[in-house]
């Protein structure tokens, strides 16, 4: 039996946050090979035939939305992308890496870093253009994070597996 592709887990966006940064990736994302909207990556490479990673998100999700502040740019060498500051995300974050551990790749290990990338695979210059432009009268703003999403990675694209919307129970909202 042929092994499943890896799993993505992803943040969810508010309707305008989500609306907004999916503009900007469809003007400054190359075409060919823009196969996605907005999102903010969680986790890159996750067994999806594991049932436990299901069961784990279920019940994170039953956390309240999160605010998140949008606090500037970052030029990512080929790109650019949006820095989001959460301490909350960056908490829920790591006890999903606890519950996750065994299955987590390198890059999966590591801090956080969250971000929105609307613009990857030009050159260098093409970056440094992009962010001056972005930079220009940027202030900061905030967005939320209502829930998460896994996705199939599928030589290139993504395929949708489930959605699991922030419910906001107290008794959850722990986490």
């Amino acid at each position: 039996m042929p092994t499943p592709p890896p799993l993505i887990v992803i943040l969810t966006l508010d309707e305008f946050s989500h609306n907004y940064f999916t503009a900007l990736r469809n003007q400054y994302f190359p075409k060919h090979c823009n196969y996605l909207e907005a999102h903010l990556t969680l986790f890159h490479n996750l067994p999806a035939d594991i049932f436990m990673i299901d069961n784990v998100l279920k019940q994170l999700s039953g956390r309240a939305i999160l605010n998140m502040e949008i606090t500037g740019i970052k030029n990512i060498g080929n790109g650019v992308a949006y820095r989001v500051e959460c301490d909350e995300l960056l908490a829920v974050h790591k006890t999903m890496q606890q519950f996750f551990e065994q299955y987590l790749i390198t890059n999966d290990r590591k801090k956080l870093w969250p971000h929105i990338t609307v613009q990857n695979k030009v050159t260098h210059y093409k970056a440094l253009q992009t962010t001056a432009i972005l930079n220009d009268g940027l202030k900061s703003f905030t967005a939320q994070g209502t829930g998460f999403s896994t996705w199939l990675y599928c030589k290139g694209s993504w395929q949708l597996q489930h959605h699991y919307p922030f419910t906001g129970n107290a008794l959850i909202n722990q986490v």
